[in-house]
């Protein structure tokens, strides 16, 4: 019998390496979805939509789709050259340099850092509601010891394997998206047929018009929408992992992204059809709660469905957003932009430990000193993410067009799909960005609704990590100086095709 090349252990004088081939394409989808947590991120934010954009929140969701699947093409053509584990840290610094190649990773950590604790909170509570444990799952103190909990469990079934982690979420997307058609299917069949006490509306094709309710409701719907799709580029900060690695995860990432615009689509008609704009809008201050309110109208009894699905998508994505973290500070740190310890990987197991055992360390005592704070806080660093999200995805759009710069007049394609698309979704994102600063600068549109330094808090959060990242820059630069010596390179020695496009 044949060893298993994929045998777990290092054998001595071996270097320790990321497992390569541990996955494949249904396992990087799988992981993409999950990172994006379909019906979490649909009970958070379906009611605010419908609040700011009535029926045309479908709509609203299908123009959301268009910057992320050109952001997700240009992360396709990226790791097609460079099939790196810190997808936007590794390209931005090849083609600009590595000051923003730095900034770039520091902000996809912080993602993690700030989002982790509130997923493993949610599953928590979801869990217990589908348990009928209410009492428990309002006891504050017993859901914060879960909470650390849950991220520190995901954190060690991370540290076990990839391959564990793929099984994991195999199951868990597929307990979420089976409780997501259920509760579909069944709402557009009793709206069709008038079987609703919640003013169920007849589905029209306008409702697909994002511009319907007007500029203003198509921004804020926007900046809710970059939420919605966040986290589908977990697959391809698992590459160096993944079969077939050049192109594999790029398939897995862009893929992901059309099966979230199918999900968030249909599941946003179907709550139209049964309870039209009125309940949902005058629930929208509810936040997750809401799906839960509104699968007991749907489904009576069988509510608890609806309630497993919320739940078992929080703690898939708690798991899938400590990877693009952890991988993002194991490629800093082979190239010595963090100390050499973050990109230390476990012979036994082939995963970059340490740094995944930080980033779960601290997204357990930020959730948890946030918290403290009050809750409403911790929402509103929730809400810092966007400012987060849209600058490393545009960066990454940016990256795309100039490492690629000498290649986009060999054809057609390769002009609209490395250069063109990642610049109109870049263009796009950054409009957002800039947006998102001036709504979040006012502290009415924050959940605290008390200023911070003059501001909105969660433009203090956004604006104060990048702070912190630039301090730690600085003084890792001073220590250790060796990766500010690269130098940004050019896509012109290696000619992309037509067939390397598709």
């Amino acid at each position: 019998m044949q060893p298993d090349p994929a045998d777990s252990a290092v054998r001595p004088g071996e270097e320790t390496t990321l497992r390569p081939g541990a996955i494949g394409f249904l396992d990087a989808l799988v992981i993409g979805l999950a990172s994006t947590s379909p019906a979490y991120t649909l009970a958070a934010i379906i009611g605010a939509l419908v609040a700011l954009s009535g029926v045309h929140a479908p709509g609203i969701l299908l123009a959301s789709f268009v910057p992320m699947v050109l952001i997700a093409g240009a992360f396709a053509a990226l790791n097609r050259v460079d099939p790196d584990c810190g997808t936007t840290f590794s390209w931005v610094t090849r083609a600009m340099g590595p000051w923003a190649g730095w900034i770039g990773g520091w902000a996809i950590a912080m993602t993690g850092v700030l989002i982790i604790g509130s997923l493993a909170n949610v599953g928590v509570v979801f869990t217990l509601r589908t348990l009928d444990l209410d009492s428990l799952a309002e006891n504050t103190a017993v859901v914060t010891v879960l909470t650390v909990g849950l991220v520190l469990l995901m954190t060690w079934i991370c540290v076990l394997g990839t391959e564990l982690s793929a099984h994991v979420q195999n199951a868990l997307i597929l307990a979420q998206t089976a409780a997501l058609l259920v509760f579909a299917a069944v709402a557009i069949h009793r709206g069709a047929t008038g079987d609703s006490q919640l003013g169920g509306l007849d589905p029209g094709w306008d409702w697909l018009n994002p511009f319907g309710a007007g500029g203003a409701a198509l921004t804020g719907g926007l900046l809710l929408g970059v939420f919605a799709y966040w986290g589908w580029e977990s697959a391809v900060n698992l590459t160096e992992e993944t079969r077939d690695s050049t192109s594999t995860s790029g398939r897995a990432a862009i893929v992901s992204t059309i099966v979230l615009l199918v999900t968030y689509v249909g599941v946003a008609i179907a709550v139209l059809a049964f309870a039209g704009t009125d309940y949902l809008a005058d629930n929208a201050d509810e936040e997750e709660a809401i799906l839960a309110l509104f699968s007991t109208e749907v489904l009576g009894g069988w509510d608890w469905v609806v309630l497993l699905a919320v739940a078992t998508a929080a703690v898939a994505s708690t798991q899938t957003t400590i990877l693009p973290a952890s991988r993002t500070g194991l490629s800093m740190a082979r190239r010595h932009a963090l100390p050499r310890r973050f990109g230390h990987i476990s012979p036994r197991h082939r995963t970059p430990d340490v740094s995944t055992w930080w980033v779960g360390v601290i997204a357990s005592i930020w959730f948890v000193v946030v918290s403290l704070v009050s809750e409403n806080a911790l929402f509103d660093s929730i809400t810092a993410l966007s400012l987060l999200i849209a600058f490393y995805y545009a960066l990454t759009g940016i990256a795309c067009a100039v490492y690629h710069r000498r290649q986009l007049t060999r054809s057609v394609s390769a002009f609209l799909l490395i250069g063109v698309g990642p610049l109109v979704g870049a263009g796009l994102l950054i409009w957002l960005l800039v947006l998102s600063i001036r709504d979040l600068a006012d502290p009415e549109n924050s959940y605290t609704g008390q200023a911070w330094l003059g501001v909105g808090p969660p433009l203090v959060i956004g604006v104060g990590i990048f702070l912190v990242g630039l301090v730690v820059m600085f003084a890792w630069r001073a220590r250790d100086g060796r990766f500010w010596q690269e130098r940004p390179g050019i896509a012109g020695d290696r000619i992309v095709v037509d067939e390397d496009l598709r």
